[in-house]
């Protein structure tokens, strides 16, 4: 192949972003090609939506296939360049004048064919400098997509650690109105405690605020770590093959940054925020004015409690799994009759148990083998366990509680007349949620349920 055409034909293999030679290309849907780290450290920061680097044209498509025929026309070329260089000093050897076209695996050093069959060598395995570059450019590019992964997931734990923070602000601002409503039927003297508790709210929120927004700093801080690591192992692979091959830089793991980073950085985990529970001085002497028992007169071991707006009581860890779990079962209790008027508080013990729901409900239609509640008019609060971690929650709508699960008794007081039902955790004193008030429309059911271990 003469110059010009060897110009002509290595132009039309040149990527128009770094302008190298194709390095594992991709053609996009308007048909433009450009190298896949290219094309992704381009499109990194999700520009939406995604252009042509070249001629702006949209892109539907998230990812891409490599260019087989591309990716090995841009191999040829690159060997075509090689060929076209043998004549360089620095690839003649010096004791046999002759071109060195072999790379020793063993030596890691460049040889001719001479070299290659002396004592030295002769055992060691040999491959063309294409071949061997060739190979070390794959390597290269596995450990490059290792990278890429590893930096989506962060940045998925990133945005979930972000929205995390915006959902735990909301529910410090809910929880301020809570506990006003809640200080507001305390006596005046619970006014200095009041403030009190608000003033410590602010002051833990403002600390586990910090701990979240500290969590999405170092989360970003790895994530261009992870971009640093794969920009240099990118310029690593544009290297010529004569310096891509040498001793010090042939291998991914004599990458400084690399080697540096991933021994010495570990991947952040999130905050898992939780509020203190402050003892409200008085209220269990004040609940226990209105305190009713053997409230729960019928039960029954089901195997499938569900919401008749067709959710289950309890979230598994492996959403896949039908609802019904196998072997598993819950036992479920609740009154003969329900609640029109006044106040009234009970105490149920949810220590024997990690999963459990339990409140007051508008209406239950039981089966032989399941149990179904009816969403509407629904005040629950509910233990689940997801991916191992168990997550306090309340229904009515879905709200995670930012504070300890309770581990003994809980309090359930019933305020049927204001509308309103709270819970209480009885061992630390404290206010776990209070619903708003809202106007009841028939009578309400005291509930509970437990899943078997």
């Amino acid at each position: 192949m003469d110059s010009d055409t060897l110009q002509v034909f290595q132009r039309e293999l040149t990527c128009s972003i770094c302008m190298n030679c194709f390095l594992d290309p991709v053609t996009i849907d308007c048909g433009h090609s450009f190298c896949r780290p290219c094309l992704s450290l381009c499109w990194e920061e999700g520009q939406t939506p995604r252009r042509c680097p070249e001629c702006r044209g949209i892109s539907e498509r998230p990812d891409f296939k490599t260019n087989i025929a591309l990716k090995r026309l841009a191999s040829l070329a690159r060997q075509a360049r090689a060929d076209h260089d043998h004549s360089s000093e620095e690839q003649i050897c010096v004791t046999h004048q002759e071109a060195k076209g072999l790379f020793c695996e063993a030596d890691q050093t460049l040889l001719c064919g001479p070299c290659s069959e002396r004592p030295e060598h002769a055992a060691h395995s040999h491959s063309p400098i294409h071949r061997a570059a060739e190979e070390s450019r794959e390597k290269l590019l596995k450990r490059m997509s290792s990278l890429w992964k590893m930096r989506e997931e962060i940045q998925i734990c990133l945005n979930q650690e972000a929205n995390t923070t915006q959902s735990f602000e909301d529910y410090v601002a809910l929880r301020k109105v809570m506990i006003k409503l809640e200080y507001q039927r305390m006596l005046l003297l619970l006014r200095e405690e009041e403030q009190l508790h608000l003033e410590a709210l602010e002051r833990e929120a403002k600390e586990i605020c910090e701990e979240l927004k500290e969590s999405v700093f170092r989360m970003s801080q790895y994530r261009e770590s992870l971009k640093e690591m794969y920009k240099e192992l990118t310029e690593m692979c544009h290297k010529p093959d004569m310096e891509l091959l040498q001793p010090l830089v042939l291998t991914w793991n004599r990458c400084p940054l690399y080697r540096t980073h991933l021994a010495q950085i570990q991947k952040p985990q999130p905050v898992n925020p939780e509020l203190p529970s402050w003892p409200v001085s008085g209220f269990l002497h004040m609940l226990n004015n209105f305190r009713v028992d053997n409230v729960l007169s019928l039960t029954t071991i089901v195997h499938h409690a569900i919401l008749d707006d067709g959710s289950a009581l309890f979230e598994d860890d492996h959403p896949i799994v039908s609802r019904q779990p196998q072997g598993r079962s819950c036992v479920v209790s609740w009154g003969a009759w329900g609640f029109t008027s006044g106040r009234h508080y009970w105490e149920l013990d949810v220590a024997q148990s990690s999963s459990w729901v339990l409140g007051v409900c508008k209406s239950i239609f039981t089966s032989d083998t399941s149990i179904s509640i009816g969403a509407e008019e629904a005040f629950f609060l509910r233990s689940t366990k997801v991916n191992s971690q168990y997550i306090l929650s309340t229904t009515s709508p879905p709200l995670v509680q930012f504070v300890k699960r309770p581990l003994g008794k809980i309090g359930v007081f019933l305020d049927y007349d204001n509308g309103t039902v709270s819970f209480y955790d009885v061992f630390r004193s404290s206010l776990i949620y209070s619903f708003l008030p809202s106007a009841f429309s028939s009578p309400m059911i005291p509930f509970f349920c437990l899943k078997s271990p």
